[in-house]
């Protein structure tokens, strides 16, 4: 099972914060690929520092359900330091599941493919460094490129300079 995960940071040492996220991550299994790190303005409207993003696929021998994956993945948030506040605001780390193989799944806790992957630059140009360059996204068919061009607003986005 391949598990891609989109990872995200604004506060403390955010370097840092994505690499103590990766290791957590190591408990499904071995990460095989990792796109670069990025530097991204905040997205979602609330006055915040940037952010640092990155994107790692894990190859997993265990099978896990989506949700087994959710709470895990909270418990790692939490281990690693984040504290729940306004929707999109600041935080510590941000681990989102975006695709688990090419699974759908659906509920009120979680969407795989993670339902904001078309709209977010952030997101699409790491994952787009370690999905296969044949993978079209799951629910609406359509490449990484393809995606990307369907986003109108411009995000400054560029390789952090670490």
């Amino acid at each position: 099972m391949n598990i891609y995960f989109g990872l995200g940071s604004n506060l403390g040492n955010r370097l840092q914060n994505l690499r103590e996220a990766e290791e957590k991550l190591k408990f499904f299994g071995r990460i095989v690929k990792a796109s670069d790190v990025f530097e991204t303005e905040a997205w979602g409207g609330v006055p915040q520092p940037d952010y640092l993003n990155a994107c790692v696929k894990i190859e997993s021998e265990e099978e896990f359900s989506p949700i087994e994956i959710l709470r895990t993945v909270k418990n790692f948030e939490r281990e690693l330091g984040r504290v729940e506040s306004v929707r999109w605001g600041a935080r510590k780390i941000d681990i989102d599941i975006l695709l688990i193989d090419d699974e759908i799944f659906s509920s009120q806790e979680l969407n795989i493919p993670h339902i904001r992957i078309p709209e977010r630059l952030f997101v699409l140009v790491p994952l787009g460094q370690i999905v296969p360059a044949e993978w079209r996204h799951p629910l609406n068919g359509k490449t990484i490129r393809e995606m990307i061009d369907d986003i109108d607003e411009e995000l400054p986005l560029r390789v952090a300079e670490l």
